[in-house]
Parts: structure tokens; C-alpha cells; sequence
């Protein structure tokens, strides 16, 4: 099956390539691009640093979320339908093979589409109107139905209620597993949006985190898991040849919520959700610097980093862009490797 993998990879690769130039010409064509704007922290200030950090940054086109979604999810469909009608045998770590096949669907899905309607009123300013405006505590409010959604689906039809602590055995939580799911949803769809912030960054620490995943989820023969996984990584590789710095085309909240659910799922689903925080150590430590500005601010009336998140910070500092990433991509490495290490022991 490792050859089937490896072919549906780079299938995927390829089925995106011919793809991705055309589509960026079409987002210019339809200036579906970041916009020059004044942005605001979740207390209404302004931000000025990092609109100097980002002001070269307008005018690149927004959207390549929308494409991955758009090819991953429909060759995913694709080469299960293939493998079923040729009678491929597809095994699965649930009896249910199809609601695994539906819960990661819907995730990518139903992020996205939150993602794609943040992107839309961004770009042609709908915050300004009561009708098309979404506040961020709205969005948050559908994050949490979202997951709580998913995380009942995760119990419900697979049976799921449990962590796997290495040295400590397996927990099982019962129905609280529902809501430590949606919280471990919640936190990555965020981490990730967080983390797009510099050309390169998400999607190459992504790519590092999931070539992990792939690994382990092809060791537990899971055909299901490991045929999205390839897809997903085939469509990255595109992705990361044309977002590297200078970027010529960004992921967009489309693809940042989707993606940083869809992390924590395959996580969920692989039954190493203790491992998510480790090989996800970039997105952890890129959402915990902005929670822990987040809450001086509000409760202590003063900044705990002279900016927040951690890239920017690492801006402020004065490290060059593509130098922040290329660190960042390598301590994304170390920690994949030795979560890896750690899905192996007992």
C-alpha cells in the first residue's frame, strides 16, 4: 500500500500545479486580494507594528486555501469511490469506515467555509455592514457548534472517549471526551490562524507535522487516514513552492481555520491527541504568546511581550523574515521527530 501512498501524493502534486497558476491569475482577475487596511486587536486599538511588518503584503492574492479545500476534498472522494468500485480493500481503525470518511470531510468543510466568509467581508470591507459584519465572538460561537458537533461525532459513531499518555496507558473520559475535542479543535483552528502570518510559515510547519501523521497513520494501516494525508501533502508541496517569500498567493482564513481543525482531527482520529501539542510545538507556542498578551492587557493593563505572536515578536527583534521561518520550520522538525518517538512507546 506504500506505493498506492506515495502515487496518490504525487498525483495530488501534480493535480495542483496545473492548477495553481491559472487560479492565481483568476484571483487577480477578480481582486480577490489582502487589502491595504488599518487592523484592530480584539480591544478595538490599533496595531501599528504589525501593519508595518505587513504593508508589503497587500495586494498578494488570497486564496489558496480555497484551491487545496477544493482538490483535496474532491480527490478524496475520488480515489475512495475508486478504491470501492474496483473492490480495494479499505481498512480502517473504526468499523464505521464511511464516518471516518465524514467527520474529516465535514471539518475541512465546515472550517473553510467559516474561513471563506472572514476572507470575503476582509477583502470587500462587509465589516462595516450590520448584515454582512461577523464580530469575533460570533465566529467563535460557530467554531465552538462546529466542534462540539465533530467531538459528538468522535464519540458517537466511533466510539472514541479516550487519551493515550505513553507510560501512563490509556484515559477514558466518557462523554467529556466531546468537549476536550471541541476545545483541542478550537485551539488549533486558532494556533494556525495565528501562525499564517509570514510567507511560508503555516504551510511548511504543517507540511513537517503531517509527513509525521502520515507515518504513523500508514504503521496502523488506516487507508482512510493515510490516503487524505497524501492527498493534503501533495496539495502543501504546491502551495509552499508559490507561498515561500516572496509570496505569490497566501492561505487566507479559508485555509488556516480547515487546516488547523483538520490537524487536530487527524490527531483525534489517530488516537495520539497528547501528541498534537508536541508536533504542533510551533502553533502551541505561536497561540500561547498571543493568549498570554491577550490576558495582560485585559487584566493587567499592560503588554507581557513588547508585541505578540511569537513571529512578530521575532520581527520586532529584528530577524529577517525568511530567518524566522526557516528556524521555526526546523524546531517544527525536531519536535515532529520526537513526537514521532513518542507515538512509538508504550
Amino acid at each position: 500500500m506504500a506505493s498506492l501512498y506515495l502515487g496518490i501524493l504525487l498525483f495530488s502534486f501534480v493535480f495542483n500545479s496545473f492548477l495553481m497558476v491559472p487560479f492565481i491569475n483568476l484571483l487577480y482577475r477578480i481582486r480577490f486580494q489582502r487589502q491595504k487596511q488599518i487592523t484592530k486587536d480584539p480591544f478595538d486599538k490599533l496595531t501599528p507594528i504589525f501593519d508595518f511588518f505587513h504593508k508589503q503584503k497587500a495586494g498578494v492574492p488570497v486564496g489558496g486555501g480555497l484551491l487545496l479545500v477544493s482538490t483535496t476534498l474532491f480527490l478524496f472522494v475520488f480515489f475512495l469511490s475508486l478504491l470501492y468500485f474496483f473492490r480495494v480493500p479499505i481498512i480502517s481503525l473504526f468499523k464505521n469506515v464511511r464516518s471516518e470518511a465524514v467527520i474529516i470531510f465535514f471539518t475541512l468543510f465546515s472550517f473553510a467555509f467559516l474561513g471563506l466568509y472572514d476572507d470575503i467581508q476582509k477583502i470587500f470591507n462587509f465589516k462595516k455592514s450590520n448584515f454582512f459584519g461577523l464580530r469575533l465572538r460570533h465566529k467563535l460561537i460557530i467554531e465552538i457548534v462546529l466542534a462540539l458537533l465533530i467531538g459528538y461525532w468522535l464519540y458517537r459513531w466511533l466510539g472514541i472517549d479516550f487519551i493515550h499518555i505513553p507510560f501512563f496507558g490509556i484515559w477514558h473520559l466518557g462523554w467529556i471526551y466531546i468537549l476536550f475535542a471541541a476545545f483541542v479543535i478550537i485551539a488549533f483552528a486558532n494556533a494556525y490562524n495565528i501562525t499564517d502570518g509570514l510567507d511560508g510559515l503555516s504551510a511548511g510547519v504543517l507540511l513537517i507535522n503531517l509527513l509525521v501523521f502520515w507515518a504513523i497513520s500508514s504503521s496502523l494501516l488506516d487507508t482512510v487516514l493515510s490516503i487524505f494525508l497524501a492527498l493534503w501533502i501533495g496539495g502543501l508541496i504546491t502551495f509552499l513552492y508559490f507561498n515561500v517569500n516572496p509570496a505569490r498567493i497566501i492561505l487566507g482564513d479559508t485555509g488556516a481555520l480547515a487546516f488547523g481543525a483538520t490537524f487536530a482531527i487527524i490527531g483525534l482520529l489517530l488516537g495520539k491527541a497528547f501528541l498534537l501539542p508536541i508536533i504542533g510545538m510551533v502553533f502551541v507556542a505561536e497561540i500561547t504568546s498571543s493568549l498570554l498578551q491577550l490576558v495582560s492587557k485585559k487584566y493587567f493593563k499592560r503588554k507581557f511581550f513588547p508585541v505578540a505572536p511569537l513571529h512578530l515578536y521575532l520581527q520586532l527583534r529584528g530577524w529577517s523574515e525568511p530567518k524566522i521561518v526557516f528556524r521555526l520550520w526546523l524546531s517544527a522538525l525536531i519536535a515532529s521527530l520526537f513526537g514521532l518517538w513518542i507515538a512509538f512507546l508504550k
